[in-house]
């Protein structure tokens, strides 16, 4: 079986798979996306593949390989409309409402004004996001009219295509922590809280991980969610609203796991290499 890594850089997710990959005997191809030039008539040099692995940081490289890979017949772990979907949270979003799994109430609006009057009928807080962003990077929690006038107006200065798109979350009243869990296939095979003092609870900002027990509304949940976007392997963002209810924030196609091994006991990495070796031999 040939199995090729697309990457940005070799980050410890990548050299863990690396590795697992090394102790079973299998060797892989790293594909440098900085360094790769694709004639879109010649599917020659990708044609010997069986699988490959997505594990770039830049989304947009991301997305377009995978939809010329998977135009050419080449199986990808994820596929270019699990990358679709996840990569931007209004399509996220869409994709859960559409399999009636819960998720926070959300706004879309076009211009600062009618942005504002979304906010306004949701209700003081809420979350403002970037449609495509990642490591809770500019998320802006809007505690009242100020600070959405002045949020708005610098999101509309700024001018870029981000920028341009309003997408108002409403703001869940979590317990000091989230849970990300982790899906491979059809299993939800561990989970993690993420715990913080602030409200945005990222491991990249500092957020601490513990380990989450499965319970089966978790389960069931993040299968869910899993399923609604395409499947594959994701991690599941998940908040415990004031009212008992979970609900499903974002799901990650990329995801990162670093601190999530020794934290849950699972071989992570193993078992995503569990699913790229079916995935190459077509047996899913």
């Amino acid at each position: 079986m040939k199995i090729g890594i697309l990457l940005s850089r070799v980050r410890v997710e990548e050299k863990l798979l690396m590795e697992t990959f090394d102790k079973r005997h299998i060797p892989v191809d790293l594909l440098d996306d900085r360094e790769l030039v694709f004639d879109l008539e010649n599917i020659a040099p990708m044609r010997a593949y069986d699988v490959i692995l997505e594990r770039c940081i830049n989304h947009s490289r991301a997305l377009y390989t995978l939809e010329l890979l998977n135009a050419w017949g080449i199986p990808t772990v994820n596929s270019a409309h699990v990358a679709a979907v996840c990569g931007n949270k209004f399509s996220t979003t869409v994709a859960l409402m559409t399999h009636n799994v819960p998720s926070p109430r959300t706004f879309l609006a076009y211009t600062p004004e009618s942005a504002l009057e979304a906010i306004e009928t949701l209700g003081y807080p809420v979350v403002l996001k970037p449609a495509v962003g990642s490591w809770g990077r500019l998320i802006s929690k809007v505690n009242d009219r100020d600070a959405a006038e002045a949020i708005l107006e610098h999101k509309t200065i700024l001018g870029s295509y981000h920028h341009s798109i309003f997408y108002i979350q409403e703001y869940v009243a979590k317990p000091k922590r989230d849970i990300r869990s982790f899906v491979v296939g059809d299993e939800t095979i561990c989970a993690i809280y993420r715990s913080s003092e602030h409200w945005i609870t990222n491991t990249a900002r500092g957020g601490q991980a513990t380990n989450c027990p499965i319970t089966p509304e978790i389960d069931a949940l993040s299968r869910a969610a899993a399923k609604a976007v395409g499947g594959g392997v994701v991690a599941i963002d998940l908040l415990e609203h004031p009212d008992g209810r979970l609900l499903v924030n974002e799901v990650n196609y990329t995801m990162e796991f670093r601190n999530s091994i020794d934290t849950t006991g699972v071989d992570i990495p193993g078992r995503v290499v569990d699913y790229v070796l079916k995935v190459g031999r077509g047996e899913l």
